[in-house]
């Protein structure tokens, strides 16, 4: 195995579906975000994220998501709006015992109501879980266009 298709299968971002090229739009950011994983995204893209107020369609959406945040179900069906069709929502949320941290049957909930569904989930950093989520087309073409 070369040393470049190593760090593919290690890098988490690029597990997560991440490549070259991609638009990614982050929604929630906030001081308690996961800023190695945000470099790591920024990195594998190769280009920094775009913000909310980012007016053109992304290729994928990486949602920072607190309990205290509002309804979860009305973030997600927001966040689907940004994407492409194709597209992913990366869903992160506080791992169990963290201030904010949301129940993954709420998370399941909350997505399948949003037309969205849950490719894999995922250990994103010391305090945060991801959740893949995918819209039903992006589903079920294997994520083409």
């Amino acid at each position: 195995m070369s040393a470049t298709a190593d760090h593919a299968e290690t890098n988490l971002a690029v597990r997560l579906g991440f490549q070259t090229g991609m638009v990614v739009q982050e929604i929630g950011y906030d001081e308690d975000t996961d800023h190695e994983l945000r470099d790591l995204i920024e990195e594998t893209i190769g280009s920094e994220l775009v913000d909310e107020d980012y007016d053109d369609v992304a290729d994928a959406v990486v949602l920072w998501f607190r309990d205290d945040d509002g309804d979860l179900t009305d973030a997600l069906v927001d966040a689907t709006t940004y994407i492409d069709e194709g597209g992913a929502v990366l869903l992160l949320t506080p791992k169990t015992g963290r201030d904010g941290y949301v129940e993954p049957s709420d998370i399941n909930d909350a997505a399948t109501t949003a037309g969205l569904s849950q490719t894999k989930s995922i250990n994103a950093g010391k305090d945060w879980s991801g959740s893949r989520l995918l819209t039903p087309k992006a589903a079920k073409s294997g994520g083409k266009r």
